[in-house]
């Protein structure tokens, strides 16, 4: 007898209003449902918004502030549990800005909600472009148990570190949910998004930490402009394979896909199962640790 869960990762422009953030993502969750998605994957930063502006100078320096910073949130506060009442049986993933332990720290993080609270909290570890002069960063990666399964998340330039969601697959996840705020090129950059260079790394990574792994990934993204950036959109699905199953695009919407998440992992891991056929023996960091020496 199969299973199939039905999973979905929006794509959408979610800005500095509060209220309109949650409106829309009461929106979304209401068409998730009629859709049957279990698990829903809302963009990076979707309850506040992002850094209006991000990109360094040549010389690593900061070339740009923004105008403003991310409203910051608590895990037990008002944000997330409306988002806890409205997700009810649905798990949903949302972006913000937490509050750390003391008033000057702020994590870019993501948690999965669902009507009984908060299963999981991830703190963007990979920071870009000067993003560490407004977040602290995060430390660890781990996967946790869903109602959908075991299940991990990461952020945005995240993507780009095949060993951020190896360790989540490792710790079990069979299923990532990946939400970013990723822009277009900021220099070279090409009048049509579908035809940008940063856009295509976007979806090369998604296909890739999918196959590598063979686990489902979804990939969130915010769409449209804020301040000088422009994002890419394309929200998608993919499966355990590398495979595409749904996509946005760069525009607006939800990239819905269902899977028997069992026969699918356990099809594509038949004959090479990637993590069974590892060699860590030989993975113990000194070509990394050679790499850190030569570039100090």
């Amino acid at each position: 007898m199969t299973s199939t869960t039905t999973m979905a990762a929006v794509g959408g422009s979610f800005g500095r209003d509060v209220e309109d953030n949650l409106a829309r993502v009461g929106t979304l969750i209401h068409d998730a449902r009629a859709r049957g998605v279990s698990l829903l994957a809302l963009p990076e930063a979707c309850l506040g918004g992002y850094l209006s502006v991000l990109g360094s100078g040549r010389d690593g320096t900061h070339d740009e502030r923004p105008d403003d910073l991310p409203p910051v949130m608590d895990l037990d506060g008002p944000e997330l549990r409306r988002v806890a009442a409205l997700a009810r049986e649905m798990t949903v993933v949302v972006g913000f800005c937490e509050g750390g332990g003391s008033d000057d720290e702020r994590f870019n993080s993501a948690a999965a909600v669902t009507g009984d609270g908060v299963l999981g909290v991830y703190r963007k570890v990979h920071q870009p472009l000067g993003e560490s002069l407004y977040y602290n960063a995060g430390q660890e990666f781990r996967a946790f148990d869903s109602p959908i399964g075991r299940m991990g998340m990461l952020i945005c330039y995240d993507k780009a570190f095949p060993e951020a969601a190896r360790a989540l697959a490792l710790d079990d996840a069979e299923v990532v949910a990946c939400v970013s705020a990723w822009p277009a090129s900021r220099t070279a950059s090409a009048t049509s998004l579908a035809e940008d260079r940063w856009t295509h790394r976007f979806n090369i990574f998604d296909q890739a930490r999918a196959l590598e792994n063979q686990i489902v990934w979804l990939a969130a993204n915010q769409t449209g402009t804020f301040g000088s950036l422009r994002f890419v959109g394309n929200a998608k699905v993919v499966g355990p394979g590398g495979d595409i199953v749904a996509t946005t695009g760069v525009d607006e919407g939800m990239a819905v896909a269902s899977f028997d998440l069992g026969e699918a992992l356990d099809t594509a891991r038949r004959s090479m199962f990637h993590l069974r056929d590892r060699r860590p023996e030989l993975y113990d960091g000194a070509q990394a640790n050679r790499w850190e020496t030569s570039h100090a």
